[in-house]
């Protein structure tokens, strides 16, 4: 074991070894009965991707005792959502709180077995990172489409997770997206860093992420006006959450030294 595992509360660790063998279980469950659905619709694979999603957040309630909290709405209809990314909770999460999106997301992960199958199958945008503007195009061409369907196109323009107070690094590609879509972005913050964390992100914290979905940005701005007003509000509402946050765990740590 790890040093610094020894100072961690017994029970912790406990209830996110609970949890694991909840997601690994689940996991092997639902992709597995689910196979079929891969020779379907497109919404046969949303709707196991969905089932999964459930069924984790579910496991993550019970077992780590972790819930979650929605401020603001999530859109529905043609839309661009952009937002923080800090942990894998993030993408269980809005790809259930969001009505069928279409998430943008790295090639490399449609060739991971089982959950890379029904990714492809939910009608997932995969970009290569290397292939710059011809990439760009691509993923534009299928978010045209996605938009055309009603359907929200969720991305993370950071492209990558980052750690809670890490500094932003928002990608040029958000940008381009929201040009070409023409439609509106909704910007989304949480928190989930600080309480889906440790080493490969086995350790939860008992508490309550909190995913807010922001005022929505409209079509038709420049460029650098759009990334600014983009990073701001999610940057600003990301330091408010995480306060927040850091606020509901000490409250919780006090109460044990009581």
């Amino acid at each position: 074991m790890r040093p610094e595992w020894t100072r961690l509360p017994l029970t912790m660790v406990l209830r996110s070894a609970a949890f694991m063998g909840w997601f690994v279980l689940a996991t092997v469950v639902v992709a597995v009965l689910c196979l079929p659905a891969l020779a379907l619709h497109r919404r046969a694979s949303s709707w196991v991707g969905r089932t999964w999603s459930r069924v984790t957040l579910t496991g993550l309630r019970v077992c780590a005792g972790l819930d979650y909290e929605v401020r603001g709405t999530p859109p529905r209809g043609g839309v661009l959502v952009a937002a923080k990314h800090m942990t894998m909770w993030d993408t269980l999460a809005l790809y259930l709180l969001l009505d069928d999106p279409a998430m943008v997301l790295k090639r490399e992960l449609l060739r991971v077995p089982f959950y890379g199958w029904y990714l492809k199958g939910a009608g997932s945008i995969a970009i290569n990172r290397a292939g710059r503007a011809g990439a760009l195009r691509k993923m534009s061409h299928a978010a045209e489409q996605v938009i055309r369907e009603g359907r929200p196109v969720l991305i993370f323009p950071e492209g990558t997770r980052r750690k809670p107070d890490a500094p932003p690094d928002y990608k040029p590609g958000v940008a381009g997206l929201y040009a070409q879509l023409d439609v509106a972005c909704i910007p989304v913050a949480l928190n989930s860093g600080l309480f889906w964390t440790g080493p490969g992100g086995f350790l939860k914290k008992r508490g309550r992420i909190v995913v807010e979905f922001l005022p929505p940005i409209p079509a038709g701005l420049k460029r650098a006006e759009f990334m600014a007003v983009l990073r701001g509000r999610i940057e600003d509402a990301t330091r408010k959450l995480l306060a927040e946050g850091r606020a509901l765990l000490a409250r919780q740590e006090a109460r044990k030294s009581v």
